[in-house]
């Protein structure tokens, strides 16, 4: 038995249809991509799982370390799961939600194609939150075999809570599901490899008190330690928050040592000179959002200024989806910051503003940000910040928008990852600077009354 091995690493911090019902976007090999050496050769294909409600997306800067690390764009794959949204009760059908075994089934079906592809006998996974709930499932269940090492990122092992109510969630961590995986005297499986990394006490899912499920006071019944298991590697990554524990660059540095067995040569991202994107549409039927593509929505894409925000000539890119979802592809300079709008039925046109794109991905997905609600019924404009890979933390981070902190991120133990915005009908049309630690994007306050909503994306 591997023994646990409990590390502090100080510093504070700065989710087409293929196989079954998942989609498995895996970057075309390009001349400009890393070139895998001799060492790099040896490292396992790689898989990438999301967590709860997320998708493959969430992996594109990690795809990007390994690539700058000589890791073939062919070896890696991240699966999107059909519906990435538990369901409030394990064993009861809910719409648009996934039990446990529906995403054990989708993992089983995405190891068999990667390791189908690449000719290798085993892969290495690596998984965010309730995606490594299904790496624990699939290796428990017949699946040692086919994984050399599995990397759990802040994985509530032990449970978001633990008591004796909501008995039928998976996230409880005296329900039946975790119950069954942390059986025995060590809770890993002979024969794979895992490590699990953890925040130290800046992870809102692995806290004490349960004010973060609304009920202050409360005992929950787990503590910071609770993703750790008996029989692994566990490692603690200083105050990175819940989402970071995978897509911060100090995750990726653990993730690759474990995978490699040696340093990543560089943890920066090498720009490619040519850069080629494309993605999918999905959409949130019934207010769930789910992986499943949207046809007959509109995609344009446009080269911005990077300090006004307006748009640099014509649209570079414009397609209308298929039954696939997919749009794209478009070549766009590695030094253009983008403005993407999303023209999706029955849902608010939505301009998202991202930085840069230093690298090519196809998993640059789109799903239109949410309906306008009483809040917004006066608004002229409205403006998100949204940070997909992590949270914004106070005072741990820098964070502004138009100027100030957001009045809606509240400081401590890191809990919001989208922060709102609204201004009066005469600001319509103006730039709005959003800012998170070095990365910024100037976006522009679009009419709320023609149904439009501006999103600055945050990349990192």
């Amino acid at each position: 038995m591997k023994l646990s091995r409990r590390t502090i690493l100080q510093g504070a911090g700065s989710l087409p249809f293929a196989v079954a019902s998942f989609q498995m976007d895996a970057l075309a090999q390009s001349p400009s991509a890393a070139k895998s050496t001799d060492k790099t050769s040896e490292v396992p294909p790689i898989l990438f799982v999301h967590g709860n409600g997320d998708y493959d997306a969430v992996w594109m800067t990690t795809m990007w370390r390994m690539e700058s690390n000589g890791i073939a764009r062919d070896r890696m794959m991240a699966i999107n799961f059909t519906n990435p949204t538990a369901r409030d009760d394990d064993t009861v059908e809910q719409a648009n939600r996934s039990s446990t075994e529906d995403q054990r089934r989708e993992l089983a079906a995405a190891i068999t194609e990667l390791k189908r592809r690449t000719g290798a006998a085993r892969v290495a996974l690596v998984g965010s939150s309730r995606g490594g709930y299904t790496i624990r499932n699939v290796i428990k269940n017949g699946g040692a075999d086919d994984v050399s090492r599995a990397v759990l990122c802040g994985t509530p092992n032990h449970g978001v809570f633990a008591f004796d109510a909501l008995l039928g969630s998976e996230f409880n961590g005296r329900g039946a599901f975790l119950r069954g995986l942390n059986e025995g005297e060590s809770e890993v499986t002979p024969g794979t490899a895992f490590l699990t990394l953890r925040s130290d006490g800046m992870d809102k899912y692995a806290q004490a008190d349960g004010r973060f499920m609304g009920k202050p006071g409360v005992p929950t019944g787990v503590t910071a330690e609770g993703p750790e298991l008996k029989g692994a590697t566990n490692l603690v990554l200083g105050a990175l928050d819940h989402r970071e524990t995978a897509f911060h660059p100090r995750a990726f540095r653990e993730i690759y040592k474990f995978i490699a067995g040696c340093e990543p040569a560089r943890i920066a991202i090498v720009p490619e000179r040519s850069v080629r994107l494309s993605g999918l549409v999905t959409g949130t039927p019934g207010g769930v959002p789910t992986n499943r593509p949207v046809a007959g929505a509109k995609v344009e894409v446009f080269r911005v200024d990077r300090e006004s925000g307006e748009r640099k000539g014509k649209a570079v890119h414009r397609s209308t989806t298929a039954a696939d979802g997919r749009w794209g592809p478009v070549e766009v300079d590695p030094a253009w910051p983008l403005e993407f709008v999303l023209t999706s039925p029955d849902a608010p046109t939505t301009h998202f503003y991202r930085s840069p794109f230093p690298r090519s991905s196809n998993v640059v997905h789109l799903r239109a940000a949410r309906p306008f609600g009483p809040a917004d019924k006066d608004a002229g404009a409205v403006v998100l910040m949204s940070r997909p890979r992590g949270y914004f933390g106070l005072p741990r981070d820098i964070v502004v928008l138009d100027g100030k902190e957001p009045a809606d991120v509240k400081p401590g133990v890191p809990t919001d990852s989208a922060a709102t915005l609204r201004f009066p009908a005469g600001e319509v049309g103006r730039n709005v600077v959003a800012e998170f630690n070095e990365e910024r994007i100037v976006a522009r306050a679009w009419p709320a009354p023609e149904n439009r909503i501006a999103v600055a994306e945050l990349t990192y």
